[in-house]
């Protein structure tokens, strides 16, 4: 084989290197935080809320946790795309893209998270698999978290993080999916940098996919910046939010089908979903050519 033409026929992971990856599967680490109220207050004006200034005893809005907890690494542990390098509590995925698919909550009725709590969220590996198809190499990662405060368990998190071959040349997307077009409520969201930028800083997250225009498009092959897959999560919630005031979340779930840019505004649209009792919601984001971008399920308490 020639040195400058390696073979990429031969996978990056194979059975020796997903054996050493799923040797992090139960790996748990706790941290503890404080629910402050400025995060809240910030992110109230992110989202373009009006909402009273938090004090102490304010529910935290559903996903809001994810303003808590957040990775401290030194500037020196950053790796070329923004995040941490890799291994420490996640696995050392030989694969550069790195993204958030999605995952599956669940609150505790009669323990809502609220401002003022002293939390600790205690998470494990639960999986690490890997898959072969027409988009090349994929690994997801599994990971469970559990959130506690002072009266006891509030929170259970199942969070999806994928990681992929980097972009062949001429490599096409997968197939898009059309958007439902039966919404019964919709929002219409612009992603200039400013908010990208925003969410960015709210929770600490230095990944340059959301802020680098060149490396974006140039290392990881995308067209523009990528709106962060939990914005779009929050921002249904916040739609479900606004369309039906005072509505607690028992469960919610949500799946990234196909990355949002900021090169056009998006939708966010909601609907009671068929059959439901009026609890159920369906939820889903289309972009600027129609297609479906995420889809979600909340249940309300």
């Amino acid at each position: 084989m020639n040195p400058s033409n390696p073979d990429t026929s031969r996978p990056a992971i194979d059975a020796e290197a997903l054996a050493k990856l799923q040797a992090w599967q139960g790996r748990s680490e706790t941290l503890a935080d404080d629910l402050t109220a400025a995060p809240v207050r910030a992110l109230s004006a992110t989202l373009d809320r009006d909402d009273p200034l938090p004090v102490p005893g304010t529910r935290l809005p559903e996903l809001w946790h994810w303003l808590y907890f957040l990775p401290h690494h030194r500037e020196s542990e950053i790796g070329e795309d923004g995040h941490a390098r890799r291994g420490g509590f996640l696995p050392p995925v030989p694969l550069p893209r790195r993204m958030w698919a999605g995952g599956r909550l669940a609150w505790e009725a009669g323990n809502p998270l609220q401002v003022g709590d002293k939390v600790e969220r205690t998470s494990t590996i639960a999986s690490v698999t890997h898959k072969a198809g027409r988009s090349g190499e994929l690994v997801f990662v599994l990971v469970r978290h559990e959130v506690r405060n002072e009266r006891g368990l509030a929170l259970t998190e199942e969070h999806d993080i994928v990681y992929r071959a980097a972009a062949a040349p001429g490599e096409k997307a997968p197939p898009p999916t059309p958007a439902p077009k039966d919404a019964a409520f919709s929002r219409e969201i612009v992603p200039d940098d400013v908010l990208l930028f925003r969410y960015s800083a709210l929770t600490f997250n230095g990944h340059r996919i959301h802020y680098d225009r060149r490396y974006v498009t140039e290392v990881e092959g995308y067209p523009g910046l990528i709106v962060h897959g939990p914005l779009i999560a929050t921002l249904l919630v916040d739609l479900l939010r606004r369309n039906a005031p005072g509505a607690r979340l028992a469960r919610f779930e949500f799946r990234a089908v196909r990355p949002t840019f900021d090169t056009a505004p998006f939708r966010l649209h909601g609907k009671p979903a068929d059959g439901s009792d009026g609890k159920t919601f369906s939820l889903w984001g289309e972009d600027a050519d129609g297609w479906l971008t995420m889809q979600a399920t909340a249940v309300l308490a």
